[in-house]
């Protein structure tokens, strides 16, 4: 690749070529966010993952989105951006997008939610998921009137409602409920025994929904030593509270502990999702010289595996030194990257060539 911007047409022949072709190591493109992306074709990305820099924190080596005089200038060319995306994606795609806030004076602007507000307000969006990214340590914080600052947000957008989501490949390990003497007992040590003792001294159970009960434990105990349920867990009447509300009218399970008498919290033989703070650590040990902002490898492989299939292309609009690229090569995808500073397009090429 060249250090000058392309011409138009290599702009469209690019990428186009390169989703062509059986290669899955990173394309990088020179240029304007907004620039490059009108000249991509519809349709063509099933997941982009970037973090935009942010509207006043600092100064990169390059003009673009972030150095303008008025957030609200940010906030209208970061959302341009945000339509060329969508209009890129795959019917079933996602756009995850990190935003961290910024300060004018002492007030501090909320702009990763009105960037959020202003996408499914405006431009259509669906935003299924508001991340907090807690970094662990924050950044050095000098004010003396306010607290110290230590997350960011990660949104998770989708052009429609059904859409491309691999819940399994995200899933963490699971407690596991274990079988001693031919009895099951849960991860947080509840045998079965302990249940059928329950519903057998329920005062608040009729006749007919101990039978109930009893039937149903069996048939739960039975799924967890065939592996088909990790774990479990049992909600009776007058025994155990609701999870979430005692209201029938707000709580779809308060209403089965209204007319059942019992409900089960069931848990995945492969273990839970992801929740949506995550811990991770900002990362200014990657040997960056040039480039300044934290964002992590790890930030990126939720998303990735997720919502992007094994076939699929990952797009970073504002990709820096390739750390989007660099998570999407290892996780076999293809992936495009864009970015104006020629000094980070040449980072980020030299950083993925030392790809395994």
């Amino acid at each position: 690749m060249q250090a000058a911007p392309w011409q138009a047409a290599t702009f469209e022949a690019q990428p186009r070529d390169y989703l062509a072709s059986g290669a899955i190591r990173p394309l990088f493109m020179l240029g304007n966010a907004l620039g490059v992306l009108e000249r991509f074709p519809p349709g063509v990305v099933d997941c982009c993952m970037t973090s935009p820099p942010y509207w006043g924190h600092r100064q990169y080596s390059a003009e673009g989105i972030g150095l303008e005089a008025d957030w609200r200038d940010y906030l209208e060319n970061l959302c341009a951006v945000a339509a060329e995306v969508k209009r890129v994606l795959k019917p079933r795609g996602s756009f995850w997008l990190n935003l961290g806030d910024s300060y004018r004076g002492k007030n501090l602007l909320g702009i990763p939610w009105r960037v959020a507000i202003e996408m499914t307000g405006r431009q259509g969006w669906i935003l299924r998921n508001s991340v907090i990214w807690h970094k662990v340590k924050g950044g050095p914080d000098n004010a003396t009137d306010k607290l110290r600052n230590v997350y960011e947000y990660v949104f998770h957008f989708v052009k429609q409602p059904r859409y491309y989501y691999d819940a399994g490949s995200i899933r963490s390990a699971p407690q596991k409920a274990r079988v001693e003497n031919g009895a099951v007992i849960t991860a947080t040590g509840v045998s079965g025994v302990r249940y059928r003792r329950q519903i057998e001294l329920s005062t608040a159970l009729s006749d007919a929904e101990k039978t109930a009960a009893f039937s149903a434990l069996e048939d739960t105990l039975n799924e967890v030593k065939m592996g088909r349920l990790a774990d479990f867990r049992m909600i009776i009447r007058g025994r155990q509270r609701t999870t979430h509300s005692d209201s029938s009218l707000v709580s779809g399970r308060a209403r089965e502990l209204a007319e059942k008498g019992f409900y089960f919290l069931k848990y995945h033989p492969n273990g839970s999702k992801p929740k949506d703070v995550w811990d991770i650590m900002p990362e200014d040990t990657q040997g960056r010289g040039a480039h300044y902002a934290p964002y992590p490898e790890d930030l990126c492989k939720i998303p990735i595996l997720a919502t992007c299939p094994q076939q699929g292309v990952v797009l970073d609009p504002f990709c820096g030194t390739g750390t989007t690229m660099s998570v999407a090569f290892h996780l076999g995808r293809k992936s495009i990257g864009i970015d104006i500073a020629p000094d980070y397009i040449r980072e980020a090429e030299a950083r993925c060539r030392a790809l395994p």
